[in-house]
């Protein structure tokens, strides 16, 4: 079960790890204090619904189509290739321009914005739909898939209650090019041994 809950930690931490626009906005709202409590939360808990979603639904899913986890794992495994390869290769280039300042519109405006970027975000639904619930095919559907879709869902509120108010913390660090280009190499690494994963 603890193993179980660990991947699902590491898988949903390495995807949502991606450096995106919501992250850029959860980052840029903890850089300036603004409603990053509600943010956080809206952010966290649309995830735990797609995740919980494609944990629990995916097998019923399966029921109707058993080939489709195969189909899942060969299409998730290639996209996670090549998203790493994506990552690993902003990495060699070092462009990064994060633009961080300025102010904060009101609190509906920037749950709505943040809404936006997560339910409006078509790979949001390949991540948690698709690649964690098929990664949580491995396990069957007792306290160990439940696990698996606990950690993945603890990992989104770790991480953006984290990002939020540790914003200040890591402003200094995450405006250096090389920081970014260190994260992006190990996302990428990440990503190529998921995919690595789920072929075996």
């Amino acid at each position: 079960m603890i193993q179980a809950a660990f991947t699902g930690f590491a898988t949903g931490f390495s995807l949502i790890l991606a450096i995106g626009a919501q992250n850029a906005f959860v980052l840029r709202q903890g850089l300036i204090r603004k409603h990053v409590f509600w943010l956080c939360l809206l952010c966290a808990v649309s995830d735990a619904i797609l995740i919980t979603a494609g944990v629990l639904g995916f097998a019923a899913i399966v029921t109707q189509w058993p080939l489709l986890p195969q189909i899942m794992r060969w299409g998730g495994a290639a996209f996670l290739l090549v998203y790493g390869a994506q990552r690993i290769w902003a990495a060699y280039q070092g462009h990064y321009h994060l633009h961080l300042a300025g102010q904060s519109a009101g609190l509906w405006a920037t749950l709505s914005t943040a809404a936006a970027f997560t339910w409006l975000n078509p790979h949001v639904y390949l991540d948690t739909l698709g690649l964690i619930g098929a990664i949580s095919t491995q396990y069957q559907m007792n306290v160990e898939r439940y696990a698996f879709g606990l950690g993945a869902v603890l990992s989104s509120f770790v991480f953006f209650f984290g990002l939020g108010y540790g914003a200040r913390l890591l402003a200094p660090i995450m405006q250096s090019a090389r920081a970014w280009q260190v994260l992006d190499l190990l996302i990428g690494l990440v990503m190529w041994v998921l995919a690595v994963m789920l072929l075996l």
